[in-house]
């Protein structure tokens, strides 16, 4: 029977935040075998093709108040979450610096996917945004892209550096 972590993100949607940060930090918490219990405030779909991609398999049960708990388990021979990333340090500097702090989505997205695709394989791009570009994310993992990204320490600014695959 698989062992699961809670992350409870409904604090964080009622306030207004994005949680896609706190579900995959607590994802590299997981040890072999174990599972993630997500609680949200809607049914979070665009999560569902993010965890597919990393050896979760998903059920979604909907509970009162329009609210969801999610167990992700790992998907048949899969012992856990993929290892971390290559750490930002040793990836090369960027060839592309995007500002897309002053769009509106979902043209941040568009902007960076257009650009990743301009990269020679190995090469970076970096973009600052106003938010965690969580819609993003899929889309660049089924590219084959790599992605690491957070807050500045005051949480103004959201970093993102997208690495072309090698």
């Amino acid at each position: 029977m698989t062992e699961f972590i809670d992350v409870d993100v409904r604090p964080i949607l009622r306030s207004g935040g994005e949680p896609f940060s706190v579900i995959m930090a607590a994802l590299a918490r997981l040890e072999p075998g174990q599972g993630l219990r997500l609680y949200a405030t809607f049914k979070p779909i665009p999560l569902f093709a993010v965890m597919a991609d990393k050896g979760f398999a998903h059920v979604a049960n909907e509970l009162d108040g329009g609210e969801w708990e999610v167990l992700f388990t790992p998907a048949d021979g899969a012992d856990g979450p993929v290892p971390p990333r290559q750490p930002l340090d040793i990836w090369p500097d960027p060839v592309i610096r995007l500002d897309n702090r002053d769009l509106d989505p979902p043209e941040p997205m568009v902007r960076i996917l257009g650009a990743a695709e301009q990269l020679a394989p190995g090469q970076t791009l970096s973009a600052l945004l106003r938010r965690e570009p969580v819609f993003l994310f899929p889309h660049l993992e089924k590219r084959g892209f790599r992605w690491l990204g957070g807050f500045t320490p005051d949480g103004s600014v959201y970093e993102l550096t997208v690495r072309a695959p090698a």
